[in-house]
């Protein structure tokens, strides 16, 4: 893990609607709550200025980070995110702690690479189409990757990547394969573009609407069979 994220928060008192809607307006604060292990839930308020800016970089969404809470570090990942559904402002803040010895279970990005040179796409004129963008995981804290990389360049043109074909890091497991092979879901595939697709479908419906040799023989001969 390249990058390092601390946050300075500090504890919060005030609890309550009322009082969170002061803490944003008031303080550019945000509230959010420190959960997990075997010590209490803590209530936290974070600068927002802060958390936007460590926002702004992927890893921070799949990365251990440290709270200073009040001078006492403490580990945690970002749980939940609540965001103001029309106003770039984050509204509230999860974090789980994290204990090195224990697995945690997370959610982390899918990194496509080499589209451009893909086979289904430089030499048989496919378009890819992603079905997954990221993959729930399992792991120690130390071995939690920031992301996860597929490479696209040997796929070709009706192919499909599936979750077991990503290369998983040492002792990161992917949840869903660990439920069995019927969970090995689909993550992209390299189709034929739209246009093409549909003009190759209205071909099939042409083709099966036109009477084959044998078919006008039938119908002929039942016509003379019924005049007789």
């Amino acid at each position: 893990m390249s990058d390092d994220f601390t946050l300075s928060v500090k504890v919060r008192q005030d609890v309550g609607k009322g009082a969170s809607r002061r803490q944003r307006r008031l303080a550019g604060e945000i509230p959010g709550i420190v959960y997990g292990g075997v010590r209490e839930p803590v209530m936290i308020s974070i600068p927002h200025k802060d958390i936007a800016k460590a926002l702004e970089n992927e890893a921070f969404y799949s990365h251990v980070i440290t709270l200073d809470i009040d001078g006492t570090e403490q580990p945690a990942i970002l749980k939940d995110l609540q965001r103001h559904p029309a106003k770039a402002l984050v509204l509230h803040a999860d974090f789980l702690r994290v204990n090195p010895k224990r697995a945690l279970t997370v959610n982390v990005p899918l990194h496509f690479v080499n589209e451009d040179s893909c086979i289904g796409v430089k030499q048989e004129g496919g378009v890819i189409a992603h079905t997954m963008t990221e993959l729930e995981i399992t792991c120690l804290p130390a071995d939690l990757p920031e992301y996860l990389e597929v490479d696209m360049a040997e796929v070709t043109l009706g192919q499909s990547l599936h979750i077991s074909d990503i290369k998983l890091p040492e002792g990161v497991e992917s949840v869903a394969l660990s439920h069995g092979e019927d969970h090995d879901l689909p993550i992209a595939a390299v189709n034929k573009p739209k246009a093409a697709a549909e003009e190759e479908a209205d071909e099939d419906v042409d083709a099966a609407d036109v009477p084959t040799v044998g078919d006008e023989a039938t119908d002929d001969g039942e016509e003379a069979a019924s005049e007789e």
